[in-house]
């Protein structure tokens, strides 16, 4: 999965960007990315020669912006699927975040399968009340899967001057700290829709990502581990194929889903 793409180069925010806090990170990047056309002339090509999946996480501050974005990608080859970030804030409704609102996420949703040939995977905020209501209202305007969680909002303090740690102030809380709250709502989210659900939040080694498909995630992502072993991912897939060895499992499909909820 790509970083966050835009139809215009972003600058983000000013640093001090990223924080390390206890057991996780707080950044505030601020979506700062290449833009569209320099991904596809520049980035895109060196990613056709890594075979593999390439997954475009895109976004917008209006729905027309996700909507054209969706649009320039249609027929591009080499991109396997769209993965749509609505949690940005949508100028158009005060600066509220898309994913906040069951109705606007839908309609998100609505807009970029009419501009799109390629599967879309939306992409939940833990910032709601319920996760569950926007994830069934996403599915319901046709999603093909979900992606949860995104970072939590938080902030840190340096006491001795009193300032935030971060330029932006506010900043996404990422790594094993929210691993928990993760958890449940990818648990929540499955159970309440049909549709293939994505895991992350906090996913460090294969145990953690066990976690995950045992609570009936298809797949996971891994982010914030990559900044402390850039390894991470080969090694979590090489901890499952042991763990799958050692417990006599064939198929992936025999972890997925297989939480055990009765009497302990």
């Amino acid at each position: 999965v790509v970083k966050g793409l835009s139809l215009k180069p972003m600058a983000g925010n000013p640093p001090p960007r990223i924080v390390e806090t206890p057991c996780g990170m707080l950044n505030a990047i601020g979506l700062a990315n290449i833009g569209l056309d320099a991904f596809l002339r520049d980035k895109l090509p060196r990613l056709r020669h890594l075979k593999t999946e390439v997954i475009v996480n895109i976004y917008g501050h209006r729905l027309e912006e996700y909507a054209e974005l969706a649009a320039a990608l249609r027929g591009v080859e080499g991109i396997s699927a769209l993965e749509v970030n609505i949690s940005c804030p949508n100028v158009e409704c005060g600066g509220m975040a898309f994913g906040v609102d069951p109705d606007v996420s839908a309609r998100v949703t609505e807009r970029i399968l009419k501009n799109t040939d390629k599967p879309v995977i939306v992409k939940l905020t833990p910032n709601v009340t319920d996760v569950r209501v926007v994830a069934r209202a996403v599915e319901k305007a046709g999603a093909h899967a979900l992606s949860l969680i995104n970072t939590l909002t938080g902030m840190a303090i340096d006491v001795e001057s009193r300032t935030p740690k971060l330029a932006n102030v506010f900043g996404g809380l990422s790594g094993p700290a929210i691993r928990p709250v993760a958890l449940r709502m990818v648990y929540q989210v499955v159970q309440a829709v049909q549709i293939p659900v994505i895991g992350m939040g906090g996913i460090v080694d294969h145990r953690s990502a066990l976690e995950f498909l045992i609570a009936g995630a298809r797949a996971v992502e891994v982010g914030t581990a990559n900044f402390v072993n850039p390894r991470a991912t080969l090694d979590i897939v090489e901890g499952i194929r042991k763990y799958c060895m050692e417990k006599g499992i064939d198929r992936i499909e025999e972890i997925i889903g297989s939480l055990k909820t009765g009497s302990l």
